[in-house]
């Protein structure tokens, strides 16, 4: 037993673009260096270490002699697929002096929502680990449209633990850990334990990311609501601390540390949840409220007061109950328009009002993962 839980077996390691820059622009080179480092020890102690680095596109800022993040989605892939190579390459050439080798690997939202390509993206990980590699994950950048704004990685970070079933996610940030209010404002406080994310006040903690990356606080809140419910403890610290990850790794107080929930949600509910964008919400009344907290029911039109948003059958939507608070997230089995046709029937009164293909759940139970 470390200081604060159980010795991990499995780690997931997150460095966000912000750490990986230097003054002038470039890949930090040795802080690239520092982290391997500490990748290296970890793995000399028998530890499994996955990495999942943001940095390509302030590494390709550099490159292209971009003096400030790019707002463009064409600029900031360009930038990617510049700083994508010298990124693993700096990792690389430190991994080779411990005779370890990296193994890129570039992911999407895609990646964890559609099934197949979840399970093949477990295997060839899991082989990668098992093979003695250290895998380093980034976002695929490069040809990426919204995931260049998706969290700067955190998210993914958490995804990534939850589907090797990690036993800490590591949080690596330009400031201490979770301050009880921004940084910028005196007096602030590091929290030192957290054991509901849930319960964090987004709007006094602030954090919405620095001008090189694209994550910050909150994106970071957010992963660690995800990685607890997959039953893993998770660590927010500071980058530039000497030996940061291993002390993370071995429980000493450093940083915010995030409490494992007991249990863990089952997978596709977990992507269902978070790893899916919100496209609308449909707003539901009380009676909806019961029966989806119920745990066994799908939603149905009767329970539907309207919609909001320009959403089709099969994306993911928000259902909010009467005083505005999420319920519930799902797929969707019709457009906007048709949801707010079924808003209100029944479904015998649905069929023969609009039609036998209006039979269906609006979001079907299987579809759902209720919002705590």
């Amino acid at each position: 037993m470390s200081g604060r839980f159980a010795a991990p077996s499995l780690v997931v390691v997150k460095v966000g673009s912000s750490s990986l820059r230097d003054a002038d622009g470039h890949l930090d080179r040795e802080q690239v260096r520092a982290l391997a480092s500490q990748v290296a020890s970890l793995r000399a102690e028998g530890v499994q270490v996955v990495v999942v680095s943001s940095g390509a596109v302030a590494a390709g800022m550099g490159r292209l002699g971009l003096a400030q993040r790019p707002t463009d989605t064409p600029t900031l892939q360009a930038a990617a697929a510049a700083g994508q190579g010298a990124l693993i390459h700096a990792y690389q050439q430190v991994l080779d002096e411990h005779g370890l080798t990296g193994a890129q690997l570039l992911l999407s939202q895609d990646d964890f929502v559609i099934r197949r390509r979840y399970l093949n993206a477990r295997t060839s990980l899991r082989r990668l680990i098992e093979l003695g590699a250290v895998p380093i994950i980034n976002e695929n950048d490069a040809i990426a449209t919204e995931e260049l704004t998706y969290g700067d990685n955190d998210h993914l970070a958490a995804l990534v633990a939850s589907m090797l079933g990690a036993q800490l996610l590591v949080l690596l940030s330009d400031v201490e850990g979770m301050l009880d209010r921004p940084p910028s404002q005196p007096g602030a406080t590091l929290i030192r334990v957290v054991e509901d994310p849930d319960s964090v006040d987004l709007e006094r903690i602030g954090g919405i990311g620095s001008a090189v990356g694209s994550g910050g606080m909150r994106t970071k809140i957010g992963a660690a609501q995800v990685a607890v419910r997959s039953g893993m403890h998770v660590v927010i610290a500071d980058a530039r601390r000497p030996d940061v990850v291993l002390e993370a790794v071995h429980g000493v107080d450093v940083g915010t540390w995030f409490v494992a929930r007991e249990g863990r949600m089952e997978a596709r509910r977990l992507w269902i949840a978070f790893a899916l964008r919100v496209r609308g919400h449909i707003r539901v009344d009380a009676g909806a409220v019961k029966a989806l907290r119920g745990g066994s029911a799908s939603l149905l039109g009767v329970g539907v007061s309207g919609c909001d948003g320009d959403f089709s059958a099969g994306d993911a939507v928000e259902i909010v109950g009467p005083d505005g608070r999420v319920v519930a997230r799902g797929l969707v089995a019709y457009d906007a328009a048709d949801v707010a046709r079924l808003a209100g029937l029944a479904t015998e009164a649905a069929v023969a009002t609009l039609g036998a293909g209006f039979g269906r759940e609006v979001v079907h139970r299987d579809d759902l993962a209720i919002i705590d």
